[in-house]
């Protein structure tokens, strides 16, 4: 049975800056850190559709600290859709922007292929902290 998570977060700024943060490298490094140690977790993202790329952090005793992607869809600034492989499980990761009008921008995320709870649950927190880091990089 494949699990799926699905969130929305809405942030007061413009549907560019917020594809700019979820599709630029460096934005990337600044707001998708390793939860544990609050590291930026380095990358080599491009929104360019078949590329490959990888998240890095620091190892752990529970996780090698890369994230394995290739990017599926980019329809700029609405559709962003990548594979996310780690600890042995690969997910699909598709980022919806709507703008709402009066300055603000609707960010939902839809997260699919969990084969257990704890995973599940794991992404949640985790897209939970890493929007909020979003939210902090989108203020500055």
């Amino acid at each position: 049975m494949s699990l799926a998570l699905a969130l929305d977060f809405q942030y007061t700024t413009s549907i560019e800056k917020l594809w700019d943060a979820i599709t630029d490298s460096n934005k990337l490094a600044k707001w998708v850190v390793n939860i544990h140690n609050g590291q930026a977790m380095e990358n080599d993202f491009k929104p360019v559709v078949g590329h490959h790329f990888q998240f890095r952090t620091q190892p752990s005793e529970w996780w090698d600290g890369i994230i394995n992607g290739e990017v599926l869809i980019v329809e700029a600034p609405n559709r962003l859709s990548y594979t996310w492989a780690s600890g042995g499980e690969k997910h699909t990761v598709t980022w919806t922007l709507q703008d709402l009008g009066d300055g603000k921008v609707n960010l939902h995320l839809d997260q699919t292929g969990f084969t257990n709870p704890q995973g599940l649950e794991g992404a949640k927190y985790g897209w939970s902290k890493w929007c909020g880091e979003l939210e902090k990089l989108l203020g500055q």
